[in-house]
């Protein structure tokens, strides 16, 4: 009877990881779409324009609060599943030759995944939490020149822009600092853009620390590979989608998303480091 209900719980705890993980797959299809309007020249304003959308949406923050919840779930269900794993065998074989049967990625997938959410927590921090949180978070600005002289202005969400020197002169920002009002009546003028894309660039890009980050990002993608090479197929099975007419072809597909969309991930540092002109 306990057998049977260890059984049970596992095979629910793999359910439960299968679905929480397929649905971070699409998420990391979706995030990797809007990132990689990085590598587009001169692109501040439409990425600065999407990074308000993912944060100001109502459907988008429900879906972020369920990305949230799915990667808590899927990692501690992982912690759950190893430690559960090692209970049921304490005592290893006499002969041990585990690559004969198994993948070193599916033998390690409790550490890559450890690996992971170490990278999303400090991914999370350095943007996401400054995004959301950071009082000090710049506004996006833009340069005009006309008959001889520049200008700098604030970009605004309506598509205009108002003079910087007039508004660091005349006015506050409010705390979340995407609104202006005037310092005198307190009236709302117009929304700024939050200049995630400068906040980017300049991480990857700083001349002490952004080669150290940029390494850390790519070593954290090849993680991420191993991950997927395992835990995308996997998925399918622990769901009951095993089939000889379409296994191998969701194999192969899951082998070229776990090499493609992490490669494309790591493209992004390299290329802001390396060949971004500042």
């Amino acid at each position: 009877m306990a057998k049977s209900a260890l059984m049970k719980s596992s095979l629910a705890k793999k359910y439960w990881m299968a679905l929480t993980g397929l649905f971070l797959c699409l998420f990391l299809s979706g995030h990797l779409a809007g990132n990689l309007q990085l590598l587009v020249p001169d692109n501040a304003l439409n990425f600065n324009k999407y990074a308000l959308f993912m944060t100001s949406n109502p459907a988008v923050k429900i879906l972020s609060y369920l990305t949230y919840i799915s990667i808590l779930f899927h990692a501690f269900d992982g912690i759950l599943l190893a430690l559960q794993n090692k209970a049921a065998r304490p005592v290893g074989y006499a002969k041990n030759n585990p690559g004969a049967n198994s993948t070193w990625a599916s033998r390690n997938m409790a550490v890559l995944g450890t690996l992971i959410l170490v990278f999303i927590v400090t991914h999370m921090v350095n943007f996401w939490a400054k995004m959301h949180f950071d009082e000090n978070m710049p506004l996006q600005t833009i340069t005009i020149s006309a008959q001889g002289q520049s200008q700098m202005f604030y970009l605004t969400t309506d598509g205009g822009y108002l003079p910087k020197a007039q508004v660091d002169q005349k006015m506050i920002v409010i705390k979340n600092r995407t609104e202006f009002y005037d310092a005198g009546a307190n009236v709302k003028i117009k929304d700024g853009y939050k200049d995630l894309y400068k906040i980017t660039i300049d991480f990857f890009k700083q001349p002490k620390y952004g080669i150290i980050y940029t390494l850390l990002y790519v070593l954290s993608m090849v993680v991420l590979s191993f991950h997927l090479l395992h835990g995308f197929s996997s998925a399918f099975q622990s769901i009951g989608l095993n089939h000889p007419k379409y296994t191998p072809a969701i194999k192969a597909f899951g082998k070229g998303f776990a090499v493609i969309v992490p490669m494309l991930f790591a493209i992004i540092p390299l290329y802001i480091h390396f060949f971004l002109k500042a």
